[in-house]
């Protein structure tokens, strides 16, 4: 998300309560208040699907709409259960069985909230879809802010090597280079999948959501027309808003520019093989998929069933003739695209949900 080792410990704590089988039989909705957190619960609440949001912007409903805000307002997430353990309360509609959490900014939070969600003994997430869902910056060659990328490939860009700008020798692109190699030069080799720095998510789900939903036809408005009409060497940021796949870029720091969109390119096709192509940058999604993939070695859930997307909010660079630290000032104070981002977010997101509601029967033993 581009927005102004707890894990070990919670996941030790939580499993010394010796959490139940999911062959456990589902209770009714209420029976979550008899299940303190933490604690263990015979009878877990069934949950066909999981929206992860990264953040609200400030309360949950009634004001500016966060990633957050529409899910729980238009999928009716009104039973609240508490989640201390973590750093939002989690919201569940009984009928539909979906559960929306938010995670908080950063991979930090992002996997412990994943974490402490997968090992909490109130849920049934042996079936669940989790579907990722957030605004994020988004390079100007690919798409228009508004647009929607489903990621084929969840990129870490913290794990590295770094050397002050003003230290590099003047051969290199940069200071920042991928841990086991000799320099941002040596870009040639095989990456190491097995260091948390990429993550694939399930090939046949994400064509599957992406096939689903790429002819559907965003809503432009004149505020997002201003501002992509600048980009006049970028022929894709000149669009209207779109449904693509494009592969995303999790960093801690909200780094912006040229360059930096270069080096993200270059970084996502070494970490990727080749085979991804940089679109979105944000900051929590390798939290989620290490999460995913830990409690997908215990059973507690299905690494599989997990699909990201992305809608930006704003461009990871300036447009022509504007330095990159004016625009970046500029976009703290509000991003261009943030009201369509996340509207666009949700109606694509829905399309998929939607979906996987309305043939249950077909999905919920396997995966599209």
């Amino acid at each position: 998300m581009r927005f102004p080792t707890l894990a070990t410990v919670m996941a030790g704590a939580l499993l010394s309560v010796a959490v139940p089988a999911f062959a456990a039989e589902p209770a009714p909705a209420s029976a979550v208040a008899d299940c303190d957190p933490g604690a263990p619960c015979d009878h877990p609440l069934p949950v066909k699907v999981v929206i992860v949001s990264l953040f609200e912007i400030g309360k949950d409903e009634g004001d500016v709409a966060g990633e957050f805000q529409l899910w729980k307002a238009r999928r009716s997430l009104t039973q609240r259960i508490p989640f201390p353990q973590s750093f939002h309360d989690l919201y569940y509609n009984p009928e539909t069985q979906v559960l929306g959490v938010v995670t908080g900014i950063g991979t930090a939070r992002s996997t412990s909230a994943i974490m402490a969600l997968g090992l909490d003994a109130r849920f049934n997430l042996s079936q669940s879809y989790w579907l990722v869902a957030g605004i994020a910056g988004i390079d100007p060659e690919d798409a228009s802010i508004g647009s929607v990328a489903w990621a084929r490939y969840v990129v870490d860009g913290d794990l590295a090597h770094e050397i002050d700008a003003r230290e590099i020798p003047a051969d290199w692109k940069s200071g920042y280079f991928p841990r086991n190699t000799k320099g941002p030069n040596d870009m040639k080799g095989k990456p190491d999948p097995s260091g948390g720095e990429v993550y694939q998510v399930n090939p046949s789900l994400e064509k599957w959501a992406y096939d689903l939903t790429k002819d559907i036809e965003l809503p432009d408005s004149p505020a997002i027309a201003a501002e992509r009409a600048k980009f006049t060497d970028y022929p894709h940021a000149q669009e209207p808003p779109f449904v693509l796949e494009g592969d995303t870029l999790s960093a801690m720091t909200f780094w912006h520019g040229e360059k930096l969109t270069d080096w993200a390119n270059d970084w996502v096709r070494y970490w990727s093989g080749g085979k991804g192509e940089f679109v979105t940058s944000a900051m929590e999604d390798t939290g989620v998929m290490q999460a995913m993939t830990y409690l997908d070695n215990i059973g507690r859930a299905d690494r599989d069933r997990v699909l990201v997307v992305r809608a930006g909010s704003n461009f990871t660079m300036p447009p022509p003739g504007t330095d990159a630290a004016t625009y970046l000032l500029r976009e703290n104070e509000g991003y261009a695209g943030l009201e369509a981002s996340v509207e666009n977010l949700y109606t694509v997101g829905s399309k998929v949900v939607d979906e996987l509601l309305g043939h249950w029967d077909r999905y919920k033993d396997a995966t599209p």
